[in-house]
């Protein structure tokens, strides 16, 4: 993976307004320091490239090396996080490439994924889509942050997921996605109005399977998905260095 090489180090203002996100909410600890630690992630506040020290991160959490260690890994299991050789846990950069072939491939995915739905959703699985779009809507509309407009197109892609009734396809999204979150949420906070145009696209999908027209949906998830494209491959040529002339 190559990326802007990003030398940042933890500063130590920021331990307090970390450590106060956790203990908040009756969740394990070890869920409550992951969320706290991906959304900064998400946020871009540990930026791609930037090594992720254990002592500094206990600094910031208040936890133990073993919480955090648990969830480094747990981050690397999303494809947030890497490990790498004689510099242990750093966030991931990724190529303009890479980025190309997960949309690329996620495009092809999401477009069977609203397909299959249509064909074998429930009338309660539609209503259930009706409700989770409608909630994003209000997340966006309220001028959430990306976290919380991540989470809540999370939520509409399980019901999604759950109406269409296929597990392996269950799991390579699954997959897809964890490496995706990176660019997903650099497609909604490169250009304030994308959050708002992201939910007329999904009103666009979100009408097409309530009226059981399963290519006209896949339509729509396609200019959806290639719409998050232009930004989100935008965003990681911005960070990528130049190359030297020679």
């Amino acid at each position: 993976m190559t990326g802007m090489p990003y030398s940042r180090r933890v500063n130590d203002a920021e331990a307090p307004s970390l450590a106060a996100q956790i203990g908040r909410v009756a969740a394990p600890l070890r869920t409550q320091v992951l969320d706290v630690l991906r959304e900064a992630i998400l946020t871009m506040r540990f930026a791609p490239g930037q090594r992720l020290i254990e002592r500094e991160l206990i600094a910031l959490t208040g936890v133990s090396r073993t919480t955090i260690r648990e969830v480094l890994r747990e981050l690397a299991a999303e494809g947030l996080v890497r490990t790498v050789p004689q510099k242990g846990a750093v966030v991931v950069a990724l190529s303009a490439e890479e980025a190309e072939e997960l949309y690329e491939l996620r495009e092809v995915l999401e477009g069977h994924l609203v397909r299959r739905f249509v064909a074998h959703a429930s009338d309660g699985h539609l209503v259930a889509l009706r409700r989770a779009f409608t909630h994003l809507e209000d997340v966006v509309g309220a001028g959430g942050g990306t976290p919380e407009v991540l989470r809540a197109k999370d939520a509409l892609y399980d019901v999604l997921l759950d109406g269409a009734g296929n597990s392996a396809l269950r799991t390579s999204l699954a997959q897809l996605h964890a490496r995706v979150s990176l660019l997903r949420a650099g497609s909604l906070s490169s250009d304030p109005g994308r959050p708002a145009e992201s939910v007329d696209e999904l009103r666009a999908l979100v009408k097409a399977v309530e009226a059981r027209e399963g290519e006209v949906a896949a339509a729509a998830m396609t200019a959806h998905v290639r719409a998050a494209a232009r930004l989100g491959i935008a965003a990681v040529r911005r960070t990528q260095p130049v190359p030297e002339i020679v």
